[in-house]
């Protein structure tokens, strides 16, 4: 893979290992944290009352950008360890690139959030979404491609 798609791959990996880290802070940080990161008043009331579901979906949430984390990391390196790793990158960059544009969509649902943070984070997603699409082209490209190999015999 070239070095490009590589930066590429790791810098979604970063972006998406952050994301991850926030949906557990979360979880530990309780309402106050589910508030602040845009889950919604109804969710962070539950959290408040102590209800399963917040930390359930923020422990589920947190989970799946690890494990995509993990495959744009290893992919990068040129070292796949994770099964269905292609799908996994080209999954990965539909759900966030359509997460991006999916923010009319979702803003009335959640209309305790502002613009900016709808801006913000949409913009994000986008970004992060290309680079996974990028990347993940990049490596399905180099991991379909014969390879040549030369074993001295003469032809």
């Amino acid at each position: 893979m070239n070095p490009v798609s590589s930066k590429l791959l790791y810098l979604a990996s970063a972006i998406t290992l952050f994301a991850s880290l926030l949906h557990y802070a979360c979880i530990a940080w309780g309402a106050d944290g589910f508030r602040f990161m845009g889950a919604g008043e109804a969710i962070a009331q539950m959290a408040e009352r102590g209800h399963w579901y917040p930390a359930f979906v923020a422990a589920l949430v947190g989970t799946a950008l690890w494990i995509a984390a993990l495959a744009a990391c290893a992919a990068a390196r040129g070292k796949p360890k994770l099964p269905l790793h292609r799908w996994i990158l080209a999954v990965t960059a539909v759900v966030f690139m359509l997460r991006g544009l999916a923010f009319p969509l979702l803003k009335p649902v959640f209309p305790e959030n502002s613009d900016a943070f709808w801006l913000t984070t949409s913009a994000l997603c986008l970004f992060t979404g290309t680079l996974y699409a990028l990347g993940a082209w990049n490596f399905w490209r180099s991991q379909t491609q014969p390879k040549l190999q030369l074993t001295g015999k003469k032809i």
